[in-house]
């Protein structure tokens, strides 16, 4: 029964998901219908405290960053049939990994790389970000932060096998690399 319901908000949310595509405004990196690495981006500006990275890289307010967003239809596609929690988190890792070059090279070859601080997403899935080169921060506006919650929950609940009160508390937290580590790390030439 909860196969069949996960099939059908999968479903809905397919057809939902280029509505939502369109409104915000995201693009793929390597043009329509090629492969696609599992994300999506758009160009944005910080809008939060300043963030002070590892490498010294400080992220103020409206800074000019690559906002990233996880396909999820896609994901949730991949992840439907598997049944443990370790062999989802480690396709969702490779998955990152994968597109990580791609998104490296389009930085680097964007018209405003000058200007660009690096890369921020949100997620609730932070939990080894750290090998891929994400540093991670708690999201300071609390308003922001629990529409943020209320928006992943679903996605959460699609995505596992068996919910734990411990993971529906897990704070999302902003994602962050800066381009110099993007570009140090994953840049193919």
């Amino acid at each position: 029964m909860m196969v069949k319901m996960r099939l059908y908000f999968i479903s809905i949310w397919t057809i939902l998901d280029p509505i939502y595509y369109f409104f915000t405004r995201l693009h793929y990196l390597n043009g329509e219908g090629m492969e696609q690495p599992i994300f999506r981006i758009r160009l944005t500006r910080y809008k939060g405290l300043p963030l002070k990275l590892s490498d010294g890289t400080v992220v103020n307010r409206n800074d000019l960053m690559i906002k990233i967003h996880l396909h999820n239809v896609k994901l949730l596609k991949e992840l439907h049939n598997i049944e443990s929690e370790t062999k989802k988190a480690r396709l969702i890792y490779k998955k990152v990994l994968e597109g990580l070059p791609d998104l490296a090279s389009h930085l680097k070859s964007h018209p405003r790389y000058n200007e660009m601080k690096g890369i921020i997403g949100i997620s609730m899935l932070n939990k080894g970000c750290e090998r891929l080169g994400f540093e991670t921060f708690f999201i300071n506006n609390k308003w922001y932060c629990l529409l943020k919650r209320i928006v992943f929950i679903p996605m959460y609940l699609l995505t596992v096998n068996r919910i734990t009160t411990n993971s529906l508390y897990r704070p999302p937290k902003y994602l962050v690399m800066s381009k110099d580590v993007l570009i140090a790390k994953y840049n193919k030439q």
